[in-house]
């Protein structure tokens, strides 16, 4: 079983970046594909970016395309979301989620494992 652990949210102003980070604590992370979603006060869990295993095939949602990009570090077991030119609708709770086979794409429910959550606000 796997736990993950993100760290990296905070306050920032509109405009502004941010990296987050998910730390997996198990070995075998670098099986796993990996994603990040986003909720918001009374709205649903929302997909934001995934990619495979090894971090060459990559998924963004339309709303974060060209400003968000997703690594991964397998010797570390970790993964990153480096967010940029942030607005105020990015405000969220960001969470990483592993799937234990390929999947790395938009529906939640196919992720196995769940962190915490860390919390992103930006100020307009």
């Amino acid at each position: 079983q796997a736990q993950l652990v993100e760290s990296g949210g905070g306050l920032v102003q509109a405009g502004g970046s941010l990296r987050l980070s998910c730390a997996a604590s198990r070995r075998t992370f670098s099986d796993y594909a990996m994603a990040w979603f986003r909720q918001a006060p009374g709205k649903e869990r929302d997909f934001v970016a995934g990619l495979n295993w090894a971090g060459y095939n990559t998924m963004y949602s339309d709303s974060v395309k060209g400003r968000f990009t997703i690594s991964r570090d397998n010797a570390k077991n970790v993964v990153y979301l480096q967010m940029n030119s942030l607005k105020p609708e990015d405000t969220a709770v960001y969470y990483c989620a592993a799937d234990v086979g390929s999947y790395y794409g938009p529906r939640a429910a196919m992720y196995e494992y769940w962190g915490q959550g860390t919390q992103v606000t930006v100020s307009s």
